[in-house]
C-alpha cells in the first residue's frame, strides 16, 4: 500500500475524535499554553503532561460508553439518577454563556488582526471586539440552521493537521535557531504566589478542555452512528478518541514552547486585547517561519478557532436538549428536540451577545471565573463518568479493566485534592 493511500486511510478512521480536537484547541491552547510559556518558560509543560494523564479516562469514557451501549452518556447518568443530570445541567448553564464569549471573542481577536478591522467605524477596540463577536455569532448561526456546518466538518481534518504541521515546524526551528531570552529570565512559577496560582488554576481548568467535552464527545458518536446507520467498534471509537487527544497535548506543549521561546525573558508581555495578543501570536509563527508561512498560520489559526466556536455553540444546546429530554420525557421527546436546539440556540447567543455587549471590560475575571468552576466541577463529572462506565450496564467485555479503575481512583483524588486545596486557600 503507498504512502498516500495509508494516510489516507488513517484520515478516513478519524471522526468525532476530530471534533473533538476542534473544539479542545481553542482558548486553552492559542491563549493559555502560549502565556505559560511566556510567563514561566519551560515550567508548566510539566503540569500540562500531568492534567493530560490525569483526565485522560474520564474524557475517554464519553465515546467508549457510546461504543459499548450506542447510548450517549447523559443516559448513563439517568441511570445514576436523575441528580446527576441536574448536576450536570446545572453546571452547565453556570457557565455557558461565559464560555461562548470568551471563546467568540478570541476568534474576532483574530478577525481582527488578520483583515486589519482593529480602526473600524472608529469605535473603542472593545466595541469593535463586540461587533465582529457578534457578526460571527449570526455567521454561526446561520452556518448550525442550514446545515452547512458539515462542510466545515470534513475540513476539520486539514484544518487540525495543518495546525499541528505549522506548529511543530515553528518549535523545532526556534529550537535550532531561538533569540535565547530564556537564558536570562528571572520569573519563576511559585505556589506561594496567589497570581501564579490563579493563572495556574484557570490553565488546567480548560486543559486540554472541561470535562463537559466528554459528553459532547458521547453525543457526537452517537450522532455519527445515526448518521452513518452502523455502531462503531470500541476499537474505532478508541483509535479515533487517542488520535485527537494526542494531538491535543501535543499541539498544546506546542503553543507553550512558541511562547517560552519567543517571549519569555524578553522583556515584553502578552496583551490584554484579543486582536493585539492575535498579532503577538502570528508574529511568533513568522519569527520562527518567515513571512511566507503567515498566510499559511492565519488561515489555520483563524479556522481553528472559528470550528471552535461553532462547536460550542452546537454543543450547549444539544446537550441542554438532551437532558431536557431525559429529565422530562413526557413533555420533550426525541421527536420535538430539534425544537428545543433552535431554542436554546437563539438563548445561548442572545446570553452572549448581552455579554459582550454590557460586560466587555470584565471579560477577564469572567473568563477566570469560567475556567476555576471548570476546574472545580472536574472531580464531580470524573465520578459521574467513572460510574456510568463501570455501571453494571456496562457488558464486561466493555468495561474497563483493574487498571484503568485504579487510574481512574487516583484521577479522581488529584481532580479532588486540588480543588478542596484551591477553594482553602
Amino acid at each position: 500500500m503507498s504512502i498516500n493511500k495509508l494516510f489516507s486511510h488513517f484520515l478516513s478512521r478519524l471522526g468525532p475524535g476530530l471534533l473533538y480536537a476542534g473544539a479542545a484547541v481553542g482558548v486553552s491552547h492559542l491563549v493559555q499554553s502560549t502565556r505559560a510559556g511566556g510567563m514561566f518558560g519551560f515550567e508548566l509543560i510539566i503540569a500540562i503532561i500531568i492534567i493530560h494523564l490525569v483526565k485522560y479516562p474520564f474524557f475517554e469514557f464519553g465515546p467508549r460508553y457510546t461504543a459499548a451501549t450506542g447510548q450517549n452518556i447523559l443516559h448513563g447518568y439517568k441511570k445514576l439518577g436523575k441528580w446527576a443530570i441536574w448536576i450536570y445541567l446545572l453546571m452547565t448553564l453556570s457557565t455557558m454563556f461565559i464560555v461562548q464569549a470568551a471563546i467568540t471573542v478570541v476568534t474576532a481577536g483574530l478577525v481582527t488582526n488578520i483583515f486589519g478591522l482593529d480602526g473600524l467605524g472608529g469605535y473603542e477596540p472593545q466595541m469593535v471586539a463586540a461587533i465582529i463577536s457578534s457578526a460571527l455569532l449570526l455567521f454561526s448561526f446561520s452556518l448550525l440552521v442550514g446545515g452547512h456546518y458539515a462542510l466545515l466538518d470534513k475540513l476539520m481534518k486539514i484544518i487540525i493537521l495543518t495546525l499541528s504541521v505549522t506548529s511543530v515546524a515553528a518549535v523545532i526551528m526556534l529550537l535550532f535557531d531561538n533569540p535565547g531570552h530564556y537564558q536570562s529570565a528571572t520569573v519563576f512559577f511559585s505556589f506561594s504566589d496567589t497570581v501564579h496560582l490563579v493563572f495556574l488554576v484557570t490553565l488546567l481548568g480548560w486543559m486540554p478542555a472541561p470535562l463537559d467535552l466528554s459528553v459532547w464527545h458521547s453525543i457526537w458518536s452517537e450522532s455519527k452512528n445515526e448518521s452513518d446507520g452502523k455502531q462503531t467498534s470500541m476499537k474505532e471509537a478508541l483509535f479515533d478518541f487517542r488520535v485527537g487527544y494526542i494531538g491535543t497535548a501535543l499541539l498544546a506543549v506546542c503553543f507553550l514552547l512558541l511562547g517560552a521561546l519567543v517571549m519569555y525573558g524578553s522583556g515584553e508581555t502578552f496583551a490584554a486585547g484579543g486582536a493585539a495578543f492575535a498579532g503577538q501570536l502570528m508574529n511568533m509563527y513568522q519569527q520562527a517561519l518567515g513571512h511566507w508561512a503567515y498566510p499559511i498560520v492565519a488561515i489555520a489559526a483563524l479556522t481553528t478557532m472559528l470550528s471552535t466556536t461553532l462547536t460550542v455553540l452546537d454543543a450547549f444546546p444539544r446537550t441542554i436538549g438532551i437532558s431536557l429530554e431525559l429529565l422530562f420525557p413526557n413533555r420533550i421527546s426525541h421527536r420535538k428536540n430539534e425544537q428545543t436546539y433552535l431554542v436554546w440556540l437563539l438563548i445561548t447567543i442572545i446570553g452572549t451577545l448581552l455579554i459582550l455587549f454590557f460586560y466587555m471590560t470584565s471579560m477577564g475575571e469572567m473568563v477566570k471565573m469560567a475556567t476555576i468552576v471548570a476546574f472545580v466541577a472536574a472531580p464531580v463529572l470524573a465520578i459521574l463518568n467513572m460510574q456510568a462506565m463501570f455501571s453494571k450496564d456496562i457488558s464486561d467485555q466493555h468495561r474497563p479493566g483493574k487498571i484503568m479503575f485504579i487510574w481512574c481512583w487516583l484521577g479522581v483524588a488529584a481532580l479532588s485534592g486540588c480543588s478542596i486545596s484551591y477553594l482553602l486557600l
